[in-house]
């Protein structure tokens, strides 16, 4: 479904990622984790067109996504959920929902979007009348996956979705993105809690200063003791 090649970005004359290579399988779930500063949030922003990267492509369903603005992109299917959760604090949920739903083919099918993400957050229902401003982090949370699902992504990437929450709205988050993939959507997640993105993803990539150290499976990830300890931090 998604195909990075040789992915290369620069901040003017710093280089953030280096010739990564990444795909993504339609209906998986692929974890990309590492340390601060290891280019996985650069990674994400080339991939939606907010970074134009220096060299290399990036594919989507066949045809390439290089040259299009974010708005095509998410055009096309793929649907970035940032990291932050970035609300529109003065609008209410209602609202910041509302904007995520695209103008095409038809606003007729508003209603029926809505209620999906309603029934995925029910408190995000309780509350749909409430400033964005005003919710907990984990509302907040729930309020940008639920903006995200109202453009009907068939990839949706997912930057730190357990970001500055308590555990138990983590627990929440990380069931409801179970719930999102199996929907139909493919996921590219991005997670500092290593434990729990090894436990939900199908397979794993370890970004380290830009460079793609590993990939494959959480299990031949946790088989090696070097990657453990030297890009995890685990014993």
């Amino acid at each position: 479904m998604l195909e990075v090649r040789a992915l290369t970005v620069h901040y003017g004359k710093a280089l953030a990622l280096e010739g990564v290579d990444i795909d993504v399988q339609a209906n998986a779930l692929v974890a990309v984790i590492g340390p601060n500063g290891a280019g996985k949030t650069t990674l994400m922003r080339t991939i939606s067109g907010l970074l134009r990267p220096t060299a290399g492509t990036v594919a989507f369903q066949g045809r390439s996504l290089s040259g299009l603005a974010p708005h095509q992109v998410v055009r096309e299917g793929l649907v970035h959920c940032p990291e932050g959760r970035r609300p529109f604090p003065e609008l209410t949920v209602l609202e910041n929902l509302a904007l995520g739903m695209p103008m095409w083919p038809a606003r007729a099918q508003a209603e029926e979007r809505l209620e999906e993400v309603y029934s995925l957050f029910p408190r995000l229902r309780e509350r749909h009348h409430q400033l964005a401003g005003t919710l907990s982090g984990g509302e907040q949370q729930m309020l940008a996956l639920g903006r995200s699902l109202m453009c009907r992504p068939r990839l949706l990437l997912l930057d730190e979705p357990s970001l500055g929450l308590a555990p138990k709205i983590v627990e929440e988050v990380f069931d409801a993105i179970g719930k999102i993939r199996a929907m139909g959507v493919t996921v590219l997640l991005v997670e500092q809690n290593v434990e729990l993105a090894l436990e939900v993803c199908d397979t794993v990539a370890v970004l380290d200063h830009g460079r793609l150290v590993f990939r494959g499976t959480g299990e031949e990830l946790t088989r090696n003791a070097t990657l453990k300890e030297v890009y995890l931090g685990l014993a």
